[in-house]
């Protein structure tokens, strides 16, 4: 993979996430993931969700934290919490498309999952982004075209189902 490109590009996803402090929580935990090589690729094309710190925090439970409580008199290692722990962040939504349509259509995930687009708005004179809902309730609140790819800004968290 060849990271250098011209002066005048695009950024890159990754480049796009160091620079937003507005969602750095989520990016503290790309970095340590699979997921943090496809944001600095320049021949990916993906589409990422990226919740708001204000988003994860609001979370009963933290995205590197299991779905559910686990029995805590079964004692596991340290690899096994950290590869549960980055199992629980992959599920975040991320496509291997990119760039996609928003208006009323459903993606898989990179986590095998999917996530559905909801339009909620026929006013074209609003970017497509600002048209609809995820899963029917998060809101995109900004959008960013990367060289390789497209970064969504959400109100909300978004793990697959």
């Amino acid at each position: 993979m060849d990271y250098e490109r011209p002066s005048n590009a695009l950024p890159t996803l990754f480049d796009l996430l160091t620079i937003e402090p507005t969602t750095s929580i989520f990016f503290s935990y790309a970095r340590e993931l699979e997921l943090s090589r496809l944001l600095l690729d320049l021949d990916s094309k993906i589409t990422v969700l990226v919740p708001t710190n204000k988003a994860v925090m609001a979370l009963a439970r933290k995205p590197h934290q299991d779905s559910v409580p686990r029995d805590n008199t079964i004692k596991l290692t340290e690899q096994e919490l950290d590869e549960r722990s980055k199992k629980n962040v992959e599920r975040w939504a991320c496509f291997k498309e990119s760039p996609i349509s928003l208006a009323s259509r459903t993606y898989p995930t990179l986590a095998e999952g999917n996530i559905s687009f909801v339009e909620t708005s026929k006013d074209t004179t609003l970017p497509e982004w600002e048209r609809v809902l995820i899963n029917g309730d998060i809101q995109i609140v900004n959008a960013k075209e990367a060289i390789n790819g497209v970064l969504y800004v959400i109100d909300g968290t978004v793990q697959d189902d």
